[in-house]
């Protein structure tokens, strides 16, 4: 039997890695760039935690607001198509006509659809929000859900590179350490990424470690090139 295989990456899993992938680079390319200027790894710990704080709760507070946006936008758009099935029936049975008509059906069975959709208000405006507008109902909860589950992952991200410099007091030798940790992660989490959206998994892979690569040395030979050292 021919089984059909479909990506259906889920909601959380893509805040997940709208938290991971910035948690791992921008942390990241801080502790470089601070390494590049600073001797004691201490300042870069300080610094570090501090960004990751601001950074979660800026990066949680973009999804929450990003869920409430959709919430409203859906509450918005179904009152009006409501409105609109009160006021201007007709119009809206031509708009599901219009629908089935892009299927090829015929005109006969479009309008024999149409006048049976009509009999139930709510699966005919719920109808027309998905087929005519493309929106889907979205959680009540999601804005919440979205801004901890995108902050959580920031924080672990934002971890990784920033782990060395706990233990080796020396900044320089601490960001050997942190490439190596990190360059590992983004690799991993690049392939896992690329595998649940169905891209080829070394090449995303790689982008992900090459992106990460760019934003750590340019922060570092910047710290260098202004602190003069």
């Amino acid at each position: 039997m021919h089984k059909e295989k479909h990506v259906t990456s889920s909601e959380t899993i893509r805040d997940i890695v709208i938290g991971m992938s910035d948690g791992l680079t921008v942390p990241f390319a801080l502790a470089a760039g601070l390494s590049g200027a600073v001797s004691a790894s201490a300042l870069v710990v300080t610094a570090g935690i501090a960004e990751i704080v601001a950074g979660s709760i800026a990066m949680g507070l973009g999804g929450y607001l990003a869920g409430k946006t959709d919430v409203d936008h859906y509450r918005s758009e179904l009152k009006r198509e409501y409105e609109e099935v009160d006021r201007v029936p007709h119009q809206e049975n031509q708009e599901v006509k219009d629908v089935f008509a892009e299927f090829g059906l015929s005109e006969k069975l479009q309008q024999q659809i149409a006048d049976e959709m009509a009999k139930d208000k709510k699966k005919w405006v719920d109808f027309m929000m998905r087929y005519e507008l493309g929106l889907e109902e979205p959680n009540a909860n999601r804005a919440t859900k979205s801004a901890l589950t995108i902050g959580a992952s920031y924080i672990i991200g934002g971890i990784i590179p920033l782990s060395p410099y706990f233990f080796v007091h020396q900044a320089h030798i601490a960001l050997q350490y942190s490439c190596m940790v990190t360059l590992v992660c983004l690799f991993v989490f690049g392939w896992f990424k690329s595998k649940m959206t169905g891209q080829p998994p070394l090449a995303g892979a790689l982008k992900v470690v090459v992106i990460g690569t760019l934003a750590a040395g340019a922060a570092f030979a910047m710290s260098k090139l202004i602190s003069g050292h």
